[in-house]
């Protein structure tokens, strides 16, 4: 009798305590309900011309698919606007041999950075300015660029989405 009457007792307090806290399985802990997600913009010389509203996009349905927030347009209790300001390839991992090769690296890397600027207001703490997320991939320079971009892209950008949920929601 005393195991029951000590369990019920646990389990009212835990419902009773469910209700003051915001939590999901993907890791997303806060009160509020709606997100504003501001056009991203390209800032980059390589980047493709779209890049900036895939971004945006994709961040959208991101937070969409993994929390409870409903994306609005304007006034949401959190807001997230930025710039996208890498698209940088660059030669890694050289290559022995001759100079008369005319390939220097085996490898090409491209890396995208995002600038991001975040507003809770709900809990202000949790504002930050500026914030760079960046991450890259690798590919082989036997590959054409054009053939792999997008495929490196999704990877990466995803990545970073990844990221931002993280720094934003789960406040890592």
């Amino acid at each position: 009798m005393k195991n029951s009457l000590l369990a019920l007792c646990l389990g009212i307090g835990l419902l009773s305590l469910s209700g003051c806290i915001s939590y999901s399985f993907t890791g997303a802990a806060t009160s509020a309900t709606t997100i504003q997600v501001d056009d991203f913009f390209n800032n980059t010389d390589l980047g493709p011309a779209n890049l900036g509203q895939v971004f945006t996009n994709r961040l959208k349905d991101y937070f969409q698919q993994n929390s409870s927030l409903k994306v609005v347009g304007e006034n949401g209790e959190l807001q997230i606007e930025g710039t996208i300001v890498q698209y940088l390839l660059t030669p890694v991992a050289p290559v022995a041999g001759s100079s008369n090769t005319g390939d220097p690296a085996a490898l090409t890397r491209l890396t995208i950075g995002v600038r991001v600027n975040y507003v809770d207001t709900i809990e202000p703490k949790n504002n930050f300015k500026d914030r760079t997320f960046s991450f890259y991939a690798d590919f082989p320079n036997s590959q054409d660029f054009n053939s792999v971009q997008e495929s490196l892209q999704r990877r990466i950008l995803d990545q970073i989405y990844i990221d931002i949920f993280n720094a934003t929601l789960a406040n890592w």
